[in-house]
């Protein structure tokens, strides 16, 4: 069954058809999803959705790098408490996102520290929470490394690490290879199928299948031919094709690999 690591099924794109959707994609090959909290709301829906239908969803919370400036420690305080409901299985999506352009250098410097300030403090919840990591990292593939790998080491020394995954990786192979040498899986979704994908393939090649996770990032990313419309998660047997394409394996053991690796983030397994 394909699993899903990454989904954004509160999205207001799914507000029309999604109790319907849901059905559909159970009957088409889709076991499990795990929704992601970007907002405080998100993170509530996603407690909901996984309360209503448990046999398909778990659920990650957290703030996406974009609210930095807007969080409060009173909106932090309702993210730790949504972690610790039934059938939320990781701290995400957190993380580090540079693509914002300011022409006031000091401002952006500011926002910056806000995000690490915030993506720090995400990560000590994820330590004490002993939950996996859910990894936004977007043009600031330095920061975000270095910040991973502190918080690794600390956790691992105080028998907290439960790995997570880097969230559509973009980077370099060098540095999949960090993360994964760290204990962490990379998310793979629809940009993998772009004709204009050109260090993914390479990582998906150099990469063990045993550190890679399927991923939508729905309702954005979705793979040709379906690209520029709503994503969903039915659609990753197409990214599971390309993948097979590129290790030379078959499709149902790309499927059936990647459910196990998902699998055993969700129970803290990361050796």
């Amino acid at each position: 069954m394909i699993f899903d690591t990454h989904a954004h099924y509160d999205d207001d794109r799914f507000s029309e058809d999604r109790e319907q959707l849901l059905k559909e994609l159970q009957a088409n090959g889709v076991g499990r999803i795990i929704n992601i909290g970007a907002a405080l709301q998100g993170c509530c829906d996603t407690v909901d959705y996984v309360k209503q239908m448990p046999e398909l969803f778990f659920g990650a919370v957290g703030i996406h790098p974009e609210y930095a400036e807007e969080l409060t420690e009173d909106m932090f305080s309702q993210v730790r408490e949504l972690s610790r409901e039934e059938g939320i299985v990781a701290i995400g999506e957190i993380g580090l996102d540079y693509a914002e352009e300011f022409e006031d250098k000091t401002r952006e410097t500011e926002n910056h520290e806000k995000q690490k300030y915030w993506f720090r403090r995400f990560l000590e919840l994820a330590r004490k929470e002993k939950l996996p990591v859910m990894i936004h990292s977007r043009d600031a593939a330095e920061d975000t490394l270095e910040m991973m790998e502190e918080y690794t080491r600390q956790a691992k020394k105080e028998g907290s690490f439960r790995g997570g995954i880097i969230h559509c990786f973009s980077y370099s192979p060098e540095i999949a290879a960090r993360y994964v040498k760290m204990g962490y899986h990379l998310g793979v979704g629809g940009v993998l199928t772009f004709k204009n994908a050109r260090r993914l393939p390479e990582v998906v090649e150099q990469t063990p299948m045993e550190r890679l996770v399927l991923e939508t990032d729905c309702p954005y990313l979705a793979p040709v031919p379906f690209r520029g419309r709503r994503n969903q998660s039915d659609y990753l047997h197409y990214v599971i094709d390309k993948i097979s394409e590129i290790k030379g394996v078959s499709p149902e053991e790309v499927e059936a690999i990647t459910e196990e690796n998902a699998w055993r983030i969700v129970h803290g397994i990361f050796e």
